[in-house]
């Protein structure tokens, strides 16, 4: 997508703001496309700043060979990092709605199924990214996990 609007992202008659509102209208909505549903990692985290920091030097027309520092191209864009911020801030509020309903949905989200789970090693849950990114390692809305195993899994 940044290939079909290279020429109005790297016009250097426009001026940089409106450039930088451009790319947060078309092509980051199109690069967060479905990220409510993301797991995020380290190495998935490495490359969405890559990308973020890749549309800032093609906008500015900085060469990939130049060795310039990404503190330099921020401070010459007049921008902070904030693709993360939006990826992560996105999957918060979709989980927000989920806990709200509490149907299947909320079940599938949390994970907390009765029986017994499957061999081998236990896949990141929604939760858990959440958790780690706002902070909190238990007790995610309110109640202890005693609880809300119980209150999930219809145990007394």
């Amino acid at each position: 997508m940044f290939k079909r609007m290279k020429n109005i992202l790297t016009n250097p008659h426009m001026s940089i703001e409106t450039r930088k509102r451009i790319l947060e209208c078309y092509i980051e909505l199109i690069l967060m496309y479905g990220c409510e549903t993301w797991i995020i990692s380290k190495q998935t985290r490495g490359r969405l700043e890559a990308t973020e920091m890749c549309f800032l030097r093609r906008m500015m027309r900085i060469p990939w060979t130049a060795k310039k520092p990404n503190n330099t191209v921020l401070s010459e864009t007049k921008t902070k990092r904030a693709l993360i911020n939006k990826i992560r801030k996105r999957p918060a509020t979709f989980f927000g709605h989920i806990m709200r309903r509490e149907r299947q949905e909320h079940l599938v989200t949390t994970g907390m199924f009765m029986g017994r789970r499957g061999r081998g090693r236990l896949r990141e849950k929604t939760t858990d990214g959440l958790a780690s990114w706002l902070g909190r390692w238990s007790g995610l809305y309110g109640r202890n996990d005693q609880n809300n195993r119980s209150m999930m899994c219809g145990g007394a």
